[in-house]
């Protein structure tokens, strides 16, 4: 009975936030988060095909994540100084560009200097969506009622959006690289952002941000972003994002090796089913159940549940082991997002989201390169490897810094 009140509960806060923003909202910031989810498979796809080489094809995807990973903090420091209105949009429309870019550089005979240049331009400049979409909710909440209920269920919600557009996002590059080839992909990934980006970045709510940074209290900024808790939330994202990048380039190492290269984004977003579903579902568990304990049950989900990927040979397999690892790796992700959320200053929480996202990129780009590069020398296996070593290293940091993130003093008073 308890579990079903909290069901309830959850649902009233999900319809109760969608009658604040309205339905648009809701579908522009989630198809503008989702070129960011096309690009790095886009990239490492189109660039191992043209190049026939793993090795180049996930360096290409890891310099452009590696770059997003650095312009992104950037961006998301500027956005909490002067608003996300013309940060977001400025970042849709020049990301757009260099994704186009991408394209127009790579082939066979292209010079590998220029399409490192061009993947590392096009990943500094793409908007981190989902994570600036996390700042906008306490400011749209604010005079909602039961605020920490609606942030609570906004968080969950942006984290199963995250998932989400990671399953859309490599499965739109598998269809369209049948139909419209590898480039046609990424151009269509070029188009959502240049459309939904923008829009994204004049809707109302991104007002609501900027008045906040300018009249929530003086000294706004002033307080130290970093601590021992935020340091650990960055290396647990560095962890996620290893797994995602050595998943995605297992997944395209075994598709090809079994004839269905161009399946490799469809199979990899299978992933996401169950990560949406966890997500959507966290909601409902009592609050009395703390993030830093949610976090490190999701982490031993990871190490689990991934382990069997050392043993898959055939795609039916692949997709089985990798649709339950999805269930563990939403809310390992929203756990590390709402810890950041409540334990840095409330005018600074842009920088922190989207330098939790940048250390996603960096460890995509870490797992994508080294899964690539041990690919090439002993297929999909090794590959695997690193994903299951990466979960492992969240299992530890997740063990270790338990005690940590429990008792790390929050900044919100709202998560008091």
């Amino acid at each position: 009975m308890a579990y079903s009140c909290q069901a309830v509960s959850a649902i009233a806060a999900y319809r109760a936030l969608l009658r604040i923003v309205g339905p648009a909202y809701i579908l522009v910031a989630f198809l503008g988060r989702i070129p960011l989810a096309m690009s790095q498979l886009g990239v490492l796809v189109l660039v191992s095909s043209e190049l026939d080489s793993y090795g180049t094809g996930g360096a290409a995807a890891g310099i452009l994540a590696i770059a997003n990973a650095v312009g992104s903090p950037i961006a998301g420091a500027l956005a909490d100084r002067i608003g996300q209105r013309p940060v977001v949009l400025v970042q849709s429309l020049v990301g757009a560009a260099g994704l186009a870019a991408v394209v127009l550089v790579t082939d066979p005979d292209a010079s590998r200097a220029l399409i490192f240049t061009a993947a590392g331009v096009t990943g500094f400049a793409m908007p981190q969506v989902g994570p600036l979409a996390r700042v906008r909710w306490r400011p749209i909440t604010r005079d909602a009622g039961d605020q920490r209920r609606l942030v609570d269920a906004a968080f969950s919600y942006e984290g199963a959006a995250d998932e989400a557009s990671f399953v859309l996002g490599p499965a739109l590059i598998g269809v369209l690289a049948i139909i419209a080839a590898p480039a046609g992909a990424l151009l269509a990934a070029a188009v959502i952002l240049a459309v939904f980006g923008s829009w994204f970045a004049v809707h109302w709510t991104s007002e609501l941000v900027a008045k906040r940074s300018t009249t929530d209290g003086s000294g706004a900024g002033s307080e130290p972003l970093w601590s021992v808790a935020f340091a650990v939330l960055v290396l647990a994202q560095l962890c996620i994002g290893t797994i995602f990048g050595s998943v995605q380039t297992g997944t395209a190492v075994l598709a090809r090796a079994e004839g269905h290269a161009g399946s490799a984004g469809l199979i990899h977003a299978v992933l996401g089913i169950g990560s949406v579903t966890a997500g959507l579902a966290i909601t409902a568990l009592p609050e009395r159940i703390l993030y830093a304990t949610r976090m490190l049950v999701a982490a031993v989900g990871l190490l689990l549940l991934s382990a069997p990927l050392l043993l898959v040979d055939s795609i039916p397999a692949l997709v089985g082991v990798i649709a339950l690892l999805g269930f563990a790796v939403a809310p390992y992700m929203i756990s590390n997002f709402a810890l950041a959320g409540i334990l840095v200053p409330v005018h600074r929480v842009g920088t922190a989201m989207t330098l939790l996202a940048g250390a996603t990129g960096i460890g995509y780009a870490l797992g994508a390169s080294i899964a690539g590069r041990l690919a090439d020398d002993g297929g999909h296996t090794p590959a695997f490897a690193v994903t299951v070593g990466a979960a492992g290293v969240a299992v530890l940091l997740a063990g270790v810094a338990n005690k940590a993130l429990r008792e790390a003093r929050p900044y919100d008073p709202l998560a008091a």
